[in-house]
């Protein structure tokens, strides 16, 4: 039998800010999304994106998600998939099983892609997803939700990141993290050229940090800190700003 679109569960698009206090009150109400069947929502902890940054990177932030939801209340785990095969382990695929909430920490989006895209690991967030469990991917991971990521490795290796296929969570959205600071990464010119070669069958949001663009079947929320939004960039080279407690549509 097929799903009920409506029994999907929420998607959760964040610019910066994981795991720190300020972002308490967002993953209280990604919580609150979770199927109400337990008194304490279980959480997968993700920090696939950092596999390949400084020694200690991963760590450090499968520890810093544990310690957070914990202190939310919940009852984490941090789900140590580092690469493709891991993608494919059985002992890392029952770790995935039965949760409420999959949260993708920062780093490497094209990474991301290249460990999940096909694998069973992959397979089995989704299918939760379906049946509603809320899904979240804050930076490198936002980036890898969408229809297409840039690659940031080529940013790296001083080549000009491309568009490559992602994960399609979100297969109507392609997204800039850490938007209110795309000055430290990026000119104006090189973001309109970006924009412009997006797939067209996406729209191009800018997220700010601790900003999480919240929502499902293309309805969607803007939560976070005061003052922050949500962009979205049209082609032509003009904006639209939603701030945070907007809600919008978004289409391309």
């Amino acid at each position: 039998m097929t799903e009920p679109a409506d029994s999907a569960g929420v998607v959760a698009l964040i610019g910066a800010g994981e795991f720190l206090p300020s972002m308490k009150p967002v993953d209280r109400s990604l919580l609150a999304f979770t199927p109400p069947i337990r008194s304490r929502p279980r959480v997968a902890i993700l920090p696939t994106a950092s596999a390949e940054d400084r020694p200690g990177t991963f760590e450090r932030w499968g520890e810093m998600g544990r310690a957070h939801f914990e202190s939310l209340g919940t009852e984490p785990v941090v789900v140590p998939i580092r690469t493709t095969a891991d993608a494919h382990d059985p002992a890392l695929l029952d770790l995935l099983q039965d949760r409420d909430l999959y949260y993708f920490s920062g780093g490497l989006p094209d990474l991301l892609v290249d460990v999940l895209l096909g694998s069973p690991a992959w397979a089995a967030i989704v299918a939760a997803h379906r049946h509603g469990a809320v899904v979240a991917g804050c930076s490198a991971g936002a980036m890898a939700f969408g229809l297409a990521t840039l690659t940031i490795r080529d940013t790296l290796a001083g080549r000009e990141p491309r568009w490559v296929p992602a994960l399609a969570l979100v297969a109507d959205l392609c997204v800039f993290p850490h938007f209110d600071q795309i000055h430290r990464f990026a000119s104006p010119e090189q973001v309109a050229a970006y924009v412009a070669s997006a797939p067209a069958a996406a729209t191009v949001v800018g997220i700010d940090e601790e900003v999480a663009l919240v929502g499902r079947q293309g309805s969607w929320s803007v939560h976070g800190r005061q003052g922050g939004a949500v962009t979205i960039l049209h082609r032509s080279g003009a904006t639209s700003r939603a701030p945070v407690g907007a809600s919008l549509s978004l289409a391309p």
